[in-house]
């Protein structure tokens, strides 16, 4: 338990602390009620003995830690120091050295040296006040407009503030990206002369290779300094950052989704006249750094510095001059072997021509002042296979810049006066190149290229783990695998108030028993004997490499709460010369994961548990029978009953079954292995519910085989001719409960239901679905049960251990709302198959089903998380109940079930000790066996933002946001929702901007490296259907996917709001790995292309109109793209390797996830488009949601709002 949580606690260390007394929770979603059941047993806290009142704990409390108190920072002992940690590797004594990461720096006078353009320009000096700055103007985004000219780079003047040299060992830079504004300084347009990271070998035409490297004529993401002629520096990287420019003016008018203030400007015009500039270049990639505003003098517009890498330059200042040209260590992006790191740069620099002689292009349409200068408009567009608006302009903006440059376009004349020219005379405006701003795929595939190839060891504390789209192996070595626990951040602020300045929330993703790859499977459980596991005295924390073996091994010392406490006697073990102990490899002295199993005072009632068992529920009315349903269910148990959980070393399952089916009564089954046929008894006083039988209703599977198949066999038979209409379902809950009351024991329900339950029952509902509501301060009303009637059920079902999977086929409204509650609160799964097809809906169905019966589960569990003194775990998120602060108590815990955990400050941490986190999870197996899983994980500390911001984990992030916000708007109106969740990113952008990045103008969005993709990804999900639906989005709908959400794991809530989209006419038949994904975006698709979407529900295969024959033969089998059958869900199996391939890469992708996706075909210009493109989520939607550009733009001035 948590140190700072002092319930239940006998011995006197337990006293509690003042101000820990706990804090309130609502009454929903995994949260503390107000009532609860009675316990027949106490919280998990060890065996009984530790909970009797008694004297002092054995041993005594080393100085100078009098009185088990935690050490302190200022003291000398530290349970880090050389040696500290006794049972894990060194590695993780000692954290990485912290960069210096504000000094500042101010660019050196550029000198008019370098090739002459071919046209006339401005020579050196300050620009005339009367030229003609081109501008892009997208929705407040002002686009640099360069000169073509590549001037030659100089030595720093001497009026350039010099840098300081600082140490050559660093830790991994942050690096931030800043969109970056028209600025008067001078830039270098020339390669960088000694830039080792830097490749020249992509075409000019090509689109850059990552997001935040843009084409020409689109701004750069930079990453530090312009720094010329130098190859490497010796000291710390500082907070580079790449910055996007953002005029003044207001953003589009047309924004529903950002209800908060005023919305950005749908008007495509200048702020102001404009001044002149010469012909677009490629901008530079540098950020604005700091200075008076006085030094950014301005500068000849034909030069601009090489574009810098985004990471790996060393902290810029003010002190001593420094030469051009120093020695150190390679940086970051100077990797001497290897892919190169995240943010690369190749694109925009390999596009550079040798010379100036760009040629121009058409100059904007609708554009407000003088005309343009010759030489000095866009390039000319090459269209990539886009269709419908790909080429278009956003609503509202007019740009000169196109998505790519065709460096052999001829000149185009200069336009005319001002105003609109005529269509038919020049291309229309193109919008901005999306690959400006940062791109999520060229994050993805960055992080794959730089950390798949070595393991990923968890042997240092506070090491950021890669991305979960990238493939890696993990080495546990002490701390617990990310496939275990995910944090939003591994660098966490040593105070409080350093915590609501950053606004960052401080949380952890939690799977218990998430499934792992073979080379990493987790060790045999620790077997203690009769005596149980070894815990600390006060704080009841479990035995983990964080304990440190003290006089010679006889005593330990707590890594939580400090506390020294006796070894007993059969666990002592010497201690070797360095401190450790002889047996420092054991499991729970050098992993990071590991089980114990747990003795008889760790079970109910002081009584080991019996195997668990499994009742299906089946739902036999009118709408069951006729689609079909009832014959598949029984159909295919007759061989799932052969596939039950099961021991590895175990020949048959102990898992015993029953079965039960029902409409408006209920019929129980007797199946026991002497009877040549099952008997059948009905119960339909169902406003008392009992179970009619005890011998036979729950049997083993092998004993009674012919008579369970000859009763699956007669189901359908008995109910074909079935008129029921009506159906019951609080009483169905009450009856697999009770079985397993009856049977003393845990287990799973499988209850598969088709219509709300309107018979007069118990748990009766009525229709409540009313639309109008949406959009309203009543809309949280539709998101809470109708009735406490489940509710209460489902406190019942915990204390048994009574778990639900709920398996839903409505045609119509069914108050998912409230139906989910028991499978919420019990730990178990919800599905829905809305308008249920036998045809096309059976596969995706029984693959559920398959998985929810076999999967590796935990009955009667639970879990409480520890943390080191500083802080605690508050808010809980996930399918469980609490019926106290600090015990999550499932009755099941499947292998897919996370728990995200959200801690806070109630005092400071220490850098050099940094936070430690305990997970640990009583459970009965399979078998009914009582077990114990611990998950340890220890995270850095920091007094500098810049530390916390160069250490988080987006996803984790948008993970936790999502459930957050999910569970909310149980509370608030969902417009309420939205604009928090907005509100607290600007405020977590702010923060960096104020406090971590250089001075620079107003008009730059300045993003840390690290979440310079929580914008789009937080817009997709204020887009969710959740938070923001469509007109054609059921309330069934939006309450499914919330409690959906509310389990997911960090890489299936990814691709969940950022769709993966593959393009197949890519695919590589001699390679393992699948193509390269697309951003999701209608303009990433070709006509002539095919692309599968998938979310991790569903799968769409997007087939173009001018997709080339042999692609379809090779797909479908057929020749023409009107021949393909738009309702087909299963690809035909053709004889050719690319239709193996395919198939092949499908199968994987199911694989991957936990449910079965249904395959879609989606012909280009088919209705089913319209539900294809909801899931492109860079693009408006139709339900009111922004753009990523448009959204960018609303974050930057909500930024500049609260900065101002």
């Amino acid at each position: 338990m948590n140190v700072n949580q002092q319930a239940h606690m006998a011995s006197p260390y337990g006293q509690s602390h003042p101000g820990y007394q706990g804090y309130p929770q609502g009454g929903y979603g995994g949260q503390h009620m107000t009532a609860s059941y009675s316990g027949q047993y106490a919280p998990y806290n060890g065996p009984a003995s530790g909970y009797q009142q008694g004297g002092l704990p054995s041993g005594s409390v080393r100085p100078p830690l009098t009185s088990g108190a935690p050490v302190l920072a200022s003291q000398d002992y530290n349970q880090y120091a050389q040696g500290g940690v006794q049972n894990g590797p060194p590695t993780m004594s000692s954290q990485a050295p912290r960069p210096p990461v504000s000094q500042s720096y101010v660019p050196a006078h550029v000198h008019p040296a370098g090739p002459q353009p071919a046209y006339r320009q401005q020579q050196s000096g300050a620009p005339p006040a009367s030229v003609q700055q081109m501008t892009n103007q997208m929705a407040g985004m002002q686009m640099v407009s360069s000169a073509s000219s590549l001037a030659a780079p100089v030595p720093p003047t001497s009026s350039q503030p010099p840098l300081i040299p600082a140490p050559p060992s660093f830790s991994q830079p942050p690096t931030n990206v800043t969109i970056s504004q028209a600025s008067p300084q001078g830039f270098y347009a020339a390669a960088l002369p000694s830039q080792q990271s830097f490749t020249m070998s992509t075409p000019p035409s090509q689109p850059p290779v990552c997001g935040t490297a843009p084409l020409p004529s689109q701004p750069l993401f930079s990453s530090g300094p312009p720094l010329p002629a130098q190859s490497s520096f010796s000291g710390p990287p500082p907070l580079s950052h790449s910055s996007f420019p953002i005029t003044p003016t207001p953003p589009p008018a047309i924004q529903p989704v950002f209800q908060g203030g005023p919305s950005p400007s749908s008007q495509s015009q200048f702020p102001g006249p404009p001044s002149q500039q010469p012909t677009v270049s490629p901008p530079s990639s540098q950020p604005q750094f700091p200075g008076p505003p006085t030094q950014q003098l301005p500068q000849p517009p034909a030069f601009h510095p090489a574009p810098a890498p985004t990471s790996g330059f060393p902290p810029v200042g003010s002190a001593s001059p420094r030469p051009p040209s120093m020695q150190g260590p390679p940086l970051s992006h100077q990797s001497l072997s290897g892919p190169p790191m995240s943010q690369a740069s190749q694109g925009p620099l390999s596009g550079l021509p040798a010379t100036s002689g760009m040629p121009p292009g058409p100059p904007p349409i609708a554009m407000q002042g003088p005309p343009m200068q010759p030489g000095i408009q866009g390039y000319q567009s090459q269209q990539n296979g886009a269709f419908g608006q790909g080429g278009a302009l956003q609503p509202g903006y007019s740009s000169p810049y196109p998505v790519q440059q065709n460096f052999g376009a001829p000149p185009i004349p200069p336009g005319p006066a001002p105003g609109p020219a005529p269509a038919p005379s020049l291309p229309g405006p193109k919008r901005l190149d999306p690959d400006s701003i940062p791109s999520p795929i060229q994050v993805i595939e960055d992080d794959k290229a730089n950390k798949s190839g070595e393991p990923f060891s968890t042997g240092v504390r506070g090491q950021v783990p890669p991305l979960v789209t990238t493939n890696f192996l993990v080495r546990d070595q002490g701390n617990a695998s990310p496939r275990y626990i995910r944090c939003t951040a591994y660098n966490i602020p040593c105070t409080s108030d350093m915590a609501k300045q950053s606004q960052v929330p401080l949380a952890a993703v939690i799977k218990p028993l998430a499934t792992l790859p073979p080379d990493e499977a987790l060790s045999y459980p620790v077997d203690h004997g009769e005596r149980g596991p070894i815990r600390c005295n006060r704080c009841k924390a479990y035995m983990c490499p964080y304990m440190q073996f003290i006089e010679g091994g006889r005593r330990f010392q707590c890594g939580f709460c400090s506390c020294v406490t006796e070894v007993p006697p059969y666990y002592f073990q010497h201690l070797d010369h360095t401190g450790k102990r002889v047996d420092c490899d054991r499991p729970e002295l050098s992993l990071g994961s590991y089980e114990f199993l747990a003795t008889v005072e760790y079970c109910k009632n002081n009584k080991l548990p019996q195997p668990p068992a499994y009742i299906f529920l089946i739902d036999v009315s009118y709408s069951a029978m006729k689609s079909g349903l009832v014959s598949i269910v029984c159909e295919e148990l007759k061989t799932l009953l052969d596939y039950l959980p099961r021991e590895t070393n175990e020949g048959e399952s102990s898992i015993r079954v029953g079965f039960v089916t029902y409409n408006k009564v209920l019929h129980f089954y007797n199946v026991k292995s002497s009877l040549a046929q099952p008997q059948m008894m009905v119960v339909s006083d169902v406003a008392d519910m009992f179970v009619p039988l005890l011998d036979g209703f729950l049997v083993n599977v092998g004993e009674s085989r012919a008579v369970i198949n000859s009763l699956l066999d007669q189901i359908p038979e008995m109910f074909a001719d079935t008129r029921e209409t009506e159906t019951v379902f609080g009483p169905v809950i009450q009856a697999g409960l009770e079985a397993l009351k009856a049977a003393d024991c845990a287990g799973k329900l499988f209850v598969f239901h088709s219509s709300l339950p309107i018979a007069e029952a118990p748990g009766k509902l009525k229709n409540r679905e009313d639309k109008k509501l949406i959009g309203t301060d009543k809309e949280k009303s539709l998101f809470q049960p109708q009735v406490t009637f489940y509710g209460n059920l489902a406190k019942e079902c915990v204390a048994q251990g009574c778990c639900m999977d709920l398996f839903l086929f409505p045609n119509q409204y069914v108050d998912v709302a409230t139906l989910g509650i028991v499978p919420s609160f019990t730990g178990g799964s919800l599905y829905k198959y809305t308008y249920f097809q036998a045809t096309t809906d059976r596969e995706c169905f029984l693959h559920d089903l398959r998985r929810a019966v076999q999967k590796h589960m935990g009955f009667d569990a639970v879990m409480r998380v520890r943390t080191s003194t500083g802080i605690r775990a508050m808010d809980f998120y996930g399918s469980f109940y609490m019926s106290n602060t600090t015990d999550v108590e499932l009755a099941g815990l499947d292998c897919d079930k996370t728990i995200t955990v959200e801690f806070r400050h109630d005092d400071k941490l220490s850098e050099e000790t940094g936070a430690l986190i305990q997970c640990a999870v009583l459970y009965t197996s399979c078998s009914g066996q009582r077990r114990l899983r611990v998950h340890n994980l220890a995270v850095n500390c920091c007094t500098q933002l810049a530390d916390l911001y160069r250490n988080c984990e987006t996803d984790t992030l948008i993970n936790f946001f999502a459930k957050h916000a999910y569970h909310s708007v149980l509370s608030n109106p969902t417009k309420n929702v939205r604009d928090g969740l907005t509100n607290q990113c600007a405020q977590i952008l702010a923060c960096y901007r104020k406090n971590c990045a250089s001075p620079s103008s107003a008009g730059q969005l300045i993003l840390p490296e690290c979440m310079k993709l929580l914008p789009v990804y937080l817009n997709c999900v204020l887009k969710s259907d959740v938070l923001h639906p469509g007109a054609d989005v059921s309330l069934d709908e939006r309450a499914y996917l919330r409690q959906l959400v509310s389990c997911m794991d960090v890489a299936e809530s990814h691709v969940f709001f950022y769709p993966r989209l593959l393009p197949l006419q890519k695919l590589d038949l001699e390679s393992e790995a699948l193509p390269v994904a697309v951003r999701d975006s209608e303009e990433r698709l070709s006509k002539g292309g095919v692309y599968l979407l998938e979310n991790g529900l569903q799968l769409f295969l997007w087939v173009g109109a001018n997709t080339q024959q042999e692609l379809l033969q090779n797909i479908f089998g057929i020749s023409s793209f009107g021949q393909i059958d738009p309702n087909m869900t299963t690809l035909p199996v053709l004889n050719n390797p690319y239709s193996k391939k395919l198939r092949d890469m499908i199968k994987s992708i199911r694989d991957q996830r936990s449910r079965y996706m249904k395959l879609l075909v989606v012909k280009q210009e088919d209705k089913l488009e319209l539900i294809f493109r909801h899931f492109l989520v860079e693009d408006k939607n139709n339900s009111g949601g922004a753009s990523y550009v448009d959204f960018l733009c609303h974050m930057h001035k909500e930024i500049r709002q609260l900065l101002s």
